[in-house]
């Protein structure tokens, strides 16, 4: 491509993009400086950089305008078709809070040689600023490690997934991909809450279980206790349980042949047609969304056409890769391996998580996909001004699309109340036994069992309203036992209930936003401490304002906040009682006109104080 010397200098720099633009010849652009944008333009098998520098404003062409393009092919450094199904493990690592999976999933890292041995790898596959920050698994995320083993290389395709309770369904989503879990548990800690209901999922979906006890560098560790709790809870034996320090890097190498010589490799056939499972997406403005896949039969390559079973269009795959931990290119996926695929997928809601991809035109039958999401946070929305309801409910359904684990129920007419009720589980230490079960009961708490762990560990389940347990029980239960106690919970259906609307009246006027629904048992109790805490929230105005709670037309709480009051005598120092009597009269009548036209601004934080039980 040969471009006019003089002309290059005169146009702008937006013109210089329409150029590349609309002649198809940019590809990509990178920002080495503040000043300086590089723009690649290929064409006829020819490559070359054109920089425009902003001070200056010229544009001018380097000398790598004869580079061959074939030059790039380079970028491809792993020929997957190396590692058939006999060579690869799918695998991922589960374990309650700070229990150590992404510094476990560090260590794997190096022993594997797939990042240097340094000090600064710490929480290497946690991406987020939140993750780092407050040092958390908040998204789980990929990695395929390179294992050698009695000869033979393996391809390890590794998942670290949250621990935490609010992202179970991220924990579910990655265990679709996977044939076997590392579920690791705490020497010092023992086993939580989360580490039952991780250990169910991986039970539940048929999966490897390598029970791996870690932190037994600890002082206060005491592995063979935790033994004895994985013994008793889960039947599994003590010589198949494996003792690590993830810290120091003892006891990985076991950790690693175990994975091989247990976990068994992906099923599938690769003479079948391309079918994959689309288990993760993100979304990159230049390069569309990107899903992450495992492919269950065939193989895919890039130029293959394929079609989504979710919105039944079809996409050119431009680019495949696989996470080392950062995107590694690669020409094609075979059964069996997970990798990242690029396909010129423009919308978030493209690569719908769950959704089953198969080449275009071919008779494939769907994945089963995934169980809908269970809700762990909640939370009411409300626009400020009413007339932006619209605007929200379409921002929330966007949402919805972009992220398959949120939803929003629909408000609809109610013949009957049904309370959701779920199964919860809490493990404690014994010394704090009574202060549970007290919170339990105040929750309206049914006890199912109670399971001695050990001699210091107590499992209690208990079937709650769900409505007793989504706002702070969790903060609560923490606070009691000193953040010992650990709890999950899991549906157990609908029950009937008694349940009433409670109304909050502000001056008469109802306030939507604080409208909840209680028992009918505990209706004025919970009327009552709402209206305290609006009256210790809200500040006091220049008119009395009076926080009413109400079921129908039935007023079951009141409190005031008394008015600001101005001293209209502080300048009668004397004279006839009518003149101060006058001007009591004239300050009351102005109180009682401010009353019916002043507005009530409730603070943002009133909404999350009156939710607290």
């Amino acid at each position: 491509m040969l471009l006019n010397t003089k002309l290059v200098r005169c146009i702008s720099r937006r013109q210089a993009l329409r150029l590349c633009l609309f002649d198809k010849f940019w590809n990509n652009f990178s920002y080495e400086s503040q000043e300086v944008i590089n723009y690649k333009v290929i064409k006829n098998k020819k490559i070359g950089h054109f920089t425009f520098r902003q001070s200056r404003k010229n544009f001018t062409t380097s000398t790598s305008l004869h580079q061959d393009v074939d030059n790039k092919k380079k970028k491809y450094s792993v020929d997957m078709s190396k590692f058939p199904q006999k060579y690869i493990r799918n695998f991922g690592i589960i374990a309650h809070i700070d229990h150590g999976k992404s510094t476990l999933s560090d260590r794997l890292l190096e022993h594997t040689g797939t990042i240097s041995k340094n000090d600064q790898n710490k929480q290497v596959l946690d991406k987020l600023p939140v993750e780092r920050e407050r040092g958390i698994t908040v998204k789980a995320q990929s990695a395929s490690l390179f294992y050698e083993y009695e000869g033979n290389t393996y391809l390890l395709n590794l998942i670290d997934t949250p621990g935490h309770v609010d992202f179970t369904y991220e924990v579910s989503r990655s265990l679709s991909s996977c044939q076997g879990v590392i579920l690791l548990v705490d020497a010092n800690q023992g086993v939580q809450a989360q580490t039952v209901a991780n250990f169910n999922l991986a039970f539940l979906s048929d999966l490897t279980i390598i029970p791996v006890v870690n932190k037994i560098d600890l002082k206060n560790a005491k592995p063979d206790r935790v033994v004895e709790q994985i013994e008793k809870l889960f039947s599994i034996e003590p010589s198949e349980i494996l003792k690590v320090s993830a810290k120091l890097g003892t006891g990985i190498g076991d950790v690693l042949r175990a994975v091989v010589e247990r976990i068994s490799p992906p099923p599938g056939d690769p003479q079948k047609p391309f079918r994959a499972l689309l288990f993760d997406s993100w979304f990159d403005h230049f390069r569309g969304a990107i899903a992450l896949v495992e492919v269950i039969d065939g193989s895919i390559k890039i130029g293959d056409y394929i079609s989504s079973h979710f919105t039944s269009q079809s996409y050119e795959v431009r680019e495949l890769s696989i996470l080392h931990p950062e995107e590694t290119l690669v020409t094609r996926l075979f059964t069996g391996q997970v990798g990242c695929l690029v396909a010129g997928m423009r919308s978030p809601e493209d690569a719908k998580v769950g959704d089953t991809l198969f080449l275009k035109d071919a008779n494939v039958s769907h994945l089963p996909g995934f169980k809908p999401a269970k809700p762990m946070v909640y939370a009411g929305l409300y626009p400020l001004d009413q007339s932006q309801n619209p605007s929200l409910r379409s921002a929330i359904e966007k949402l919805c699309l972009n992220d398959s684990s949120v939803s929003f129920p629909e408000s609809t007419i109610v013949e009957e109340y049904l309370e959701p009720m779920v199964t919860g589980t809490i493990i404690t230490p014994d010394s704090y036994l009574g202060c549970v079960i007290s919170l339990c009961m105040e929750r309206r708490g049914v006890q199912l069992s109670s399971v001695n762990i050990d001699n210091s560990t107590i499992m209690l389940q208990y079937k709650f309203p769900l409505g007793e347990i989504i706002v702070d029980f969790f903060d609560e239960l923490k606070s009691l036992s000193s953040g010992y106690a650990s709890f999950d919970y899991e549906e157990s259906g609908y029950e009937p209930s008694s349940l009433v609307k409670m109304n909050i009246l502000l001056n008469g006027q109802l306030v939507e936003e604080l409208t909840t629904i209680a028992h009918s048992s505990r209706a004025q109790t919970v009327g009552r401490n709402m209206c305290q805490r609006l009256k210790d929230t809200i500040p006091a105005q220049l008119f009395q304002i009076s926080i009413q709670a109400a079921v129908g037309g039935k007023i079951l709480a009141r409190e005031n906040i008394k008015p600001l009051k101005k001293n209209v005598l502080a300048k009668c120092y004397g004279g006839d009682i009518t003149r101060k009597m006058k001007l009591l009269r004239r300050q009351a009548e102005g109180k009682k006109k401010m009353r019916m036209i002043g507005n009530i601004h409730v603070p943002r934080e009133a909404f999350i104080k009156v939710l607290k039980k």
